[in-house]
């Protein structure tokens, strides 16, 4: 589904990206882990058109969309939900959904969408009508989750959405992720602090450190790796 292959990204005189390459299939979570600076929100920037390669390609659904509008890239169906939320905070939790679909066209039906998220996200519909700031930054999380997803997304890339919350919202949050995979089939590229859980709940995974790929391959072998469970895992 998506295909990155020796990806360069450069910011000023620095490289960020030493020619990354990296996939997702259909129905695949795939794990994207590291320390801080290893290139990974870089990486989904890209993949995302929000920043530009210096070189490399990146094909999602066999089209070339290195050189596309992020508009066009989520119109294709490929969709980013950054760090931090970024939701709009004087709008309601409805209306931040609604902007979600705005890459739609007018006359398609929101009811179905909205009726699946606040089935996988049930305090966004007892909070449906309450403005944006008033929320939790749990509740926020699941709100910029649900936003992208009215976008109708083939592949999902989460940027960090443990990051801040409670332990108690973090097993949610995952448990909600795991099912909209499970049920919909959604391919999911995730990048997450919390390793234990990011290899816990994907096929696959990628380390990457200082811009470059050092590991590669199944969730459940490298997570017993002694060198990814000293950097990542705690020993």
């Amino acid at each position: 589904m998506l295909e990155v292959r020796d990806l360069r990204v450069t910011y000023g005189h620095v490289e960020a990206l030493h020619g990354i390459s990296l996939e997702v299939n259909e129905g695949e979570i795939v794990a994207l882990v590291g320390g801080n600076g290893a290139g990974k929100s870089t990486s989904l920037a890209t993949i995302s058109g929000l920043v530009r390669a210096r070189a490399g390609t990146i094909r999602f659904c066999g089209q070339d969309i290195g050189r596309l509008s992020v508009e066009a890239i989520v119109r294709c169906g490929l969709c980013h939900c950054p760090e931090g939320r970024r939701i709009f905070p004087g709008l309601t939790v409805l209306e931040n959904l609604k902007v979600g679909a705005a890459v739609r066209r007018r006359n398609e039906r929101l009811e179905g969408d909205l009726g699946v998220i606040f089935e996988l996200f049930p305090r966004l519909k007892e909070r449906q009508k309450q403005r944006g700031w008033s929320l939790s930054g749990g509740e926020q999380q699941m709100l910029a989750i649900g936003r992208a997803l009215m976008s109708r997304p083939k592949l999902l890339m989460l940027d960090e959405p443990s990051l801040g919350l409670a332990p108690i919202i973090i097993d949610q949050m995952f448990e909600a992720i795991l099912t909209l995979n499970r049920r919909t089939g959604l391919a999911i590229l995730l990048v997450e602090q919390n390793a234990a859980m990011a290899f816990e709940i994907s096929s696959r995974a990628i380390v990457l450190e200082s811009g470059g790929i050092t590991l590669s391959g199944r969730s459940s072998v490298l997570a017993s790796d002694p060198r990814v469970r000293e950097a990542y895992l705690g020993g």
